[in-house]
């Protein structure tokens, strides 16, 4: 295990979390050694930063921010972003900054951090709590304003998984935020054919970058060459998933968020299907999401 990453574990499951890193989970397997499988992509050794986790928080939003500008509440927000390697802020605070383990059990971690007011000028506080049980992984997130005023709010996850010529994403959506050059959204339109989730969406074949919304709160995805499933379910208000395979790469993003890309100025905009949410002086908002592996070798 490397240095700084707490390892939890329950009957053959075992996760191990990088504080440090962004609060991130580096690997949820099945089983040691050459049996072992693989549920998240498993992050390297030397790895430090939370991207390269099999998968991080996303607080106090989710996905991009055009520019780094929005406004809120009759504010001018202007986030710090380095155009050089991307003209936009992405993912919010929780995976640029170092948790604090709050609460530590052999199944189970719970973390917390906490934001100061800067360029985001809410303060809040961020939960986590990271659980195995029967085989699945359990993660919950929370936010809590801290702030004298309202704070706009979205939350959610950014997994990674393993990726295989035949594995496929299946899942309940309603529509697809179409894109721009820049990724960010443009029209909510009817899921393309071929990238229809509904239907399955074979992951080597297509290249997403999008966010889909109306989500019922389920998906899977299926590896046939392993043999193996998971099922990804969440809880109100994860109401978007964004699906996200780049080409010629070993693994793909499907995130459950409960913000569409570029929510802050599309709710400026005047659109009231973003999943933004105005959270109240010290209100909190928590979210939860499950993996639930499935082998055909195992009942």
């Amino acid at each position: 295990m490397a240095s700084g990453r707490i390892a939890i574990g329950d009957g053959d499951a075992r996760a191990e979390i990088a504080p440090a890193s962004g609060g991130a989970i580096a690997s949820f397997r099945w089983g040691e050694g050459a049996a072992a499988i693989d549920w998240l992509r498993p992050a390297r050794d030397d790895a430090s930063e939370a991207g390269a986790m099999g998968c991080f928080p996303l607080v106090p939003f989710s996905n991009r921010v055009r520019f780094g500008r929005f406004e809120f509440a009759g504010r001018a927000i202007r986030l710090p972003v380095d155009a050089a390697r991307d003209p936009h802020f992405e993912h919010g605070h929780g995976w640029r900054a170092g948790w604090r383990v709050a609460e530590r059990e052999d199944a189970r971690l719970a973390l917390e951090f906490a934001h100061e007011p800067d360029a985001w000028p809410w303060r809040y506080a961020a939960r986590q709590e990271i659980r195995l049980a029967d085989g699945a992984l359990h993660v919950s997130l929370a936010a809590t304003n801290l702030a004298d005023e309202p704070m706009p709010l979205g939350l959610g996850l950014h997994p990674w998984f393993p990726r295989t010529p035949g594995c496929r994403l299946s899942a309940g959506v309603a529509a697809m935020w179409e894109t721009d050059a820049e990724i960010l959204p443009t029209r909510l339109a009817p899921p393309p054919s071929g990238a229809d989730p509904r239907a399955g969406i074979a992951v080597d074949a297509v290249a997403l970058d999008n966010v889909f919304a109306g989500w019922d709160r389920h998906a899977r995805i299926d590896w046939p060459e392993r043999g193996a499933a998971l099922a990804l379910t969440a809880d109100a208000p994860l109401d978007f998933l964004v699906v996200y395979t780049p080409p010629g790469e070993d693994h793909f993003c499907a995130e459950p968020v409960s913000n569409a890309t570029g929510a802050f100025n599309l709710a400026a905009a005047g659109r009231t299907d973003t999943g933004l949410v105005a959270l109240a002086p010290g209100a909190r908002l928590e979210i939860r999401a499950s993996f639930t592996p499935q082998r055909e070798d195992r009942p």
